[in-house]
């Protein structure tokens, strides 16, 4: 079984920065493509970011273009979401997925979330 464990939220000022990271954890299973999601009270969820197996390719959604940056460290296990001119309207529980090949199975994994909230 595979775990994601996301960290680095919390409250921040607006025009202030956050690094969020998730660390993939388990035994025998490798790891395709990562993705950032976040959700706010009362709306749908969103796609922030997704990075390839690789790192060499990255998609933003439009509202955090140029504000946030995806990676990831393969030899960790580890994908970030880099996260600078933070708004209030970035206020979101934010979660992390991944495509892990488990088994010779493809699976989809979630984080538990963390919560990000950028306010004076």
């Amino acid at each position: 079984q595979v775990q994601l464990v996301e960290s680095g939220g919390g409250l921040v000022q607006p025009g202030g920065s956050l690094r969020l990271s998730c660390a993939a954890s388990g035994s025998s299973f490798s790891i395709g493509a990562m993705r950032w999601y976040r959700q706010a009270p009362g709306k749908q969820r969103e796609l922030v970011a997704v990075i390839n197996n690789s790192g060499g390719s990255t998609n933003y959604a439009d509202s955090v273009k140029g504000r946030f940056t995806i990676s990831r460290d393969n030899a960790k296990n580890t994908v970030y979401l880099q996260m600078n001119s933070l708004k209030p309207e970035d206020t979101a529980v934010y979660r992390c997925n991944a495509d892990i090949l488990e088994s010779r199975s493809w699976l989809y994994y979630w984080g538990q979330g963390t919560q990000v909230t950028v306010s004076s």
